[in-house]
């Protein structure tokens, strides 16, 4: 494929991420006040959530046969198709179970979309031989970023079905647009038989599936923690810190603005200081924040507790998948990426449930245990995760 095609081809994957990371942020904002017009409890919610999850689990186990079938730009493009649609219905629902129901499509279109876009962005690194995958997650990042900033804006000013609404028609633009493009190539044939890596010829077939499990954990610690921000992170804001509407909303864009810089930065970041170092100062920079950020008794505080956790998890789910990736290809990816976008759609119920058992703020705390864990992990696996 010529190059300026590829250009192209990767202008189109970059919106898809970034689009994915706006609805889903547009949700995650108006979250308090879905909870308070369907009068859930925090484990109802939770347990409402859980729909998300299980959508998203339930379509991820085919996505991939899909993709093989129809290829991945097709999925992808309905996939969106289908998640901006699904956005505007949470504010219609008056019922826990209706809200259930509805994140349960959500939460299909949101694995769907998700297993197939990184399908096209994995195709598209295989192609142009260059690490261009962090950026396709920080696109996602800014996305999110820009989303929780606009729901900021308007959330004293637009109802959450107005503001929903208006997310699913700009979903749909971008989708036509960026879905044309996309649509009108076929995945870059890419040479997949690659020598192997330093380390990965000596390590037997057996423990290289291990460490790609190992590499997923860090995968889903990283992931845990973004979708406790987005799901949790305003209501924190709002509930327990008595924060306004527009400023529990600012708490994610802080937390999706250091998780972009952190990305668009870490290619230098791992050049300056390898994989495994990124991942250890990573993990404990995070573990700081969080604990910050879930017990600081002032609204400015956890702010700065949500900035310092984002910079701390930016660069742990790339250097996850790409060791990953290394050690297994392809297949790899899939694994790593499947237990942490189940990290990410998994830890917000749980949360939501140890919020009924202890209190939300030392649920939140659970966030920095599992970041303390991915920096253990790249302790434990330092050899090998900078072969």
């Amino acid at each position: 494929m010529p190059g300026r095609e590829l250009v192209g081809l990767r202008v189109a994957i970059t919106a898809f991420f970034a689009l994915d990371g706006f609805i889903f942020s547009g949700w995650v904002v108006r979250i308090p006040d879905i909870k308070h017009q369907t009068h859930a409890s925090a484990g109802a919610l939770g347990l409402a959530l859980l729909g998300v999850s299980a959508g998203a689990v339930l379509t991820m186990t085919v996505t991939g046969r899909l993709c093989r079938r129809y290829g991945s730009h097709p999925v992808t493009v309905v996939c969106m198709t289908v998640l901006a649609l699904s956005v505007a219905l949470p504010p219609l629902t008056r019922s826990v179970a209706a809200l259930g129901a509805v994140l349960l499509l959500f939460g299909a279109a949101y694995g769907g979309v998700n297993v197939a876009f990184n399908s096209a962005a994995v195709d598209l690194v295989a192609a142009v031989r260059r690490p261009i995958m962090p950026s396709f997650h920080a696109a996602f990042s800014l996305g999110g970023m820009v989303g929780a900033g606009l729901g900021g804006l308007v959330a004293a000013h637009l109802s959450p079905t107005r503001h929903l609404l208006g997310i699913t028609v700009v979903g749909l633009l971008v989708t036509a647009v960026a879905g044309r493009a996309l649509l009108r190539h076929e995945p870059p044939a890419a040479d997949r038989a690659r020598p192997p890596e330093a380390g990965e010829g000596r390590a037997p077939r057996g423990g290289r599936r291990g460490l790609v499990v190992v590499f997923g954990l860090v995968a889903l610690c990283t992931a845990y923690g973004e979708g406790a921000m987005a799901d949790w992170g305003a209501l924190h804001l709002k509930q327990d810190l008595t924060a306004s509407a527009g400023t529990a909303a600012a708490g994610y864009a802080c937390f999706a603005l250091a998780m972009t810089v952190g990305r668009l930065t870490g290619s230098a970041l791992l050049a300056r200081l390898g994989r495994a170092r990124t991942v250890i100062a990573g993990g404990s920079v995070a573990t700081a924040g969080m604990l910050l950020g879930s017990l600081a008794p002032s609204v400015w505080a956890a702010l700065a507790g949500f900035a310092v956790t984002g910079l701390g998890l930016a660069n742990l789910f790339p250097v996850a998948v790409e060791r990953a990736g290394a050690l297994a290809g392809p297949s790899g990816v899939a694994v790593a990426s499947t237990l942490g976008y189940g990290g990410m759609l998994l830890g917000p119920p749980t949360i939501g449930f140890m919020a009924d058992w202890f209190s939300l703020p030392t649920a939140l705390t659970s966030v920095a245990a599992l970041a303390a864990v991915a920096a253990a992990i790249g302790v434990a696996t330092r050899r090998v995760m900078n072969g």
